[in-house]
């Protein structure tokens, strides 16, 4: 996957004039992907590394509903991650029921991992990852006082092309000092950097050490 194992995890925020949709401190990196059929299967090693993190809440971000049903179709070798999908036509209380299932997750592990009086015993019941994958039609309204999902890694599995969705993804979906990984196929290195130059933000390449830095 082209990784370099020397990269400095911390990457400098943009500052609130440069980028409004600034929530925290996350720390934005890259996957390179030689070829647009490689995409998938990069994706699912990727989270065959990830989610044996035990119950790690991840959501994945993609633009479109095909998209979002091939990757649901070809997660079942994945055992150890637990996922749902939020499409335009799911109902309103199922699609409740999903995020608020998720966010107690989120709201666990993030208590966990960031507090010495953390304790597992509720998350521990299912030490699975949790994961969402969404598309930006179905992302969480802010605007209209819908919580975010506060998960701690985003993996946009297609780069939006402009960087008021990409705040929106950030806004909707991570916890403030998350980790986003951004998968890049060939002309898409040029969106990435259009992105970086607009908003202030520095993405490096992901390191290999990721589950080192979750």
């Amino acid at each position: 996957m082209g990784m370099d194992s020397s990269m400095d995890a911390q990457s400098p925020p943009p500052s609130q004039s440069q980028y409004q949709y600034q929530i925290g401190h996350p720390r934005h990196f890259y996957l390179a992907v030689d070829r647009l059929q490689f995409k998938m299967q990069t994706l699912l090693d990727l989270l065959d590394l990830v989610g044996r993190r035990p119950s790690l809440p991840i959501v994945v971000c993609c633009s479109t509903r095909d998209d979002l049903d091939s990757l649901c179709s070809s997660l079942s070798p994945l055992p150890f991650i637990s996922y749902n999908a939020l499409y335009s036509d799911l109902v309103e209380d199922e699609r409740a029921f999903v995020l608020e299932k998720f966010r107690q997750v989120a709201t666990g592990w993030n208590q966990i991992n960031h507090s010495a009086a953390g304790n597992g015993d509720d998350v521990g019941k299912d030490d699975r990852s949790h994961m969402i994958i969404v598309t930006d039609a179905c992302l969480p309204l802010l605007t209209s006082g819908e919580p975010p999902m506060n998960a701690h890694l985003l993996i946009n599995y297609e780069l939006p092309a402009k960087k008021e969705t990409y705040g929106r993804r950030l806004a909707a979906c991570l916890t403030a000092d998350g980790i986003v990984i951004n998968m890049v196929v060939g002309g898409e290195v040029e969106t990435l950097k259009s992105i970086e130059e607009s908003t202030g933000i520095v993405m490096q390449e992901m390191p290999m050490q990721i589950l080192d830095i979750l």
